[in-house]
């Protein structure tokens, strides 16, 4: 951390790293100021508003914004296009607001969206859209009957813990900084207050809440384990990649209002990145992978607007966290026998002339691919209420699919279907010709 401050010229960098299994680490270098502005981050908190409302059953994602709001152009964009910057609205509301930093009020941001343009086609391709996110923050706001920013502090920032997150510079606001490429001068940027589009960029904060927030982003059990601020299941919606920033190089996709960092061995960092007149900042959670202890954010904020160096910091500071300081491995303990139905069922199977693998694995059933080497995990099954021999996939291959089980009068299994795919003891043919030969 000090080897960037010092040679990206940053004159205050405040960095936190947490994880369920270690002291919340921090670092402060350079001019004091423990509150900095954190940019686009402040979108991640509008996206688990609009997720609120959806889970009140107060809109569907799928519904045009215009039904929440009386707008007078591009009102079939949906919640779901905007959330991940697929409604190919213009990146920035009309007029030039980053020349004049003059920011509309509600009223005329509404008014203007009669002249601002479609780019793209919905769902045609990523692009960015601050005006996007502003009409998202304000449709939340209206469905729930309040302001914006009272609702994200009451809603999301109390109920978390994170008593730093503010919409104005708090008294320990650091000041930000363009510094000049050819001097040792650092210039201070212009305070900024965007009132209508406060929702795609306006708060502030601390490094440590930021590497909390990002925690509970991709790992919402370790730090909201009553799920007062979102269901579990939802934060994994918000997770999933519903586009690639970029055509060509899929190093990073966006979910639902989330930016998602693919890593090595199956893991993966959720979070936002920021930027703002003389600030940057950068937060990132890690889900999944191997050796995670759970809970695990981190976060980077920088009084500079132009040190971009930064943007890789919080993805370093987990990996490198994670290999030099390696959790505990908790020892394998026996477990309780699979249910006496479910005997026949455990062993090798083949389907599509394929070999499978099922298991009794901590309580619950499931299937593995005996020829894959990826890591991935296994499909997790669980019994359907009320019918006999009869699974749900909850998790991994076929999730959501039916898994049916045929014995014979024996009790025995000795067929299945999965996702309707026939599963014999033997591989077979489509037609049902047997080889007669099992696994290895």
């Amino acid at each position: 951390m000090r080897q960037v401050q010092a040679h990206a010229r940053i004159p205050a960098l405040s960095v936190a790293l947490r994880r369920t299994d270690r002291p919340m680490w921090t670092l402060q270098v350079g001019e004091p100021g423990e509150s900095f502005r954190i940019g686009s981050i402040t979108k991640t908190f509008t996206a688990v508003l609009v997720m609120q409302c959806r889970d009140a059953g107060l809109i569907d994602l799928d519904d045009p914004i215009i039904k929440y709001l009386d707008v007078p152009a591009h009102g079939t964009m949906t919640f779901r296009r905007l959330l991940s910057h697929t409604g190919g609205l213009q990146r920035e509301p009309v007029g030039d607001v980053w020349d004049t930093l003059a920011t509309p009020d509600v009223p005329d941001l509404v008014k203007d969206l009669a002249h601002a343009e479609a780019v793209h086609p919905p769902s045609r391709r990523f692009h960015y859209s601050n005006l996007g996110y502003a009409l998202l923050g304000h449709a939340a706001a209206k469905v729930l009957g309040g302001q914006w920013w009272p609702l994200v502090r009451d809603r999301i920032c109390r109920p978390l813990g994170l008593d730093s997150v503010s919409y104005a510079p708090p008294p320990n606001a650091a000041t930000g900084y363009l510094v000049d490429t050819y001097s040792d001068h650092a210039h201070p940027e212009p305070a900024t207050d965007f009132r209508a589009v406060a929702p795609a960029a306006q708060l502030w904060s601390t490094a440590a809440d930021m590497a909390t927030w990002a925690a509970f982003l991709a790992d919402p059990l370790a730090i909201d384990p009553d799920q007062r601020v979102l269901a579990h299941s939802t934060v994994a919606e918000m997770r999933w990649p519903l586009t690639p920033r970029d055509e060509a190089l899929w190093s990073m996709g966006v979910g639902l209002g989330l930016m998602l960092w693919p890593q090595a061995e199956r893991a993966l960092h959720v979070g936002h990145n920021g930027a703002m007149p003389g600030f940057l900042a950068a937060a990132a959670g890690r889900h999944g992978g191997k050796g995670n202890p759970g809970g695990v954010g981190a976060a980077v904020l920088a009084s500079s607007g132009t040190a971009s160096e930064i943007f890789d910091l919080s993805h370093r500071l987990i990996n490198e966290s994670l290999s030099d300081d390696p959790m505990e491995i908790p020892p394998w303990v026996p477990g309780e026998p699979a249910p006496a139905e479910l005997r026949t069922v455990l062993g090798r199977w083949w389907g599509e002339g394929f070999e499978y693998v099922f298991r009794w694995s901590n309580g619950r059933l499931t299937a593995s691919d005996a020829g894959d080497t990826s890591g991935a995990p296994p499909a997790v099954f669980e019994p359907v209420e009320g019918e006999t021999d009869v699974f749900r996939t909850v998790s991994g291959r076929e999730s959501g699919e039916l898994l049916r089980v045929t014995r014979a009068d024996s009790g025995e299994v000795i067929r299945m279907h999965w996702a309707t795919y026939r599963f014999t003891r033997y591989q077979e043919t489509f037609d049902g010709v047997n080889f007669g030969h099992g696994g290895g």
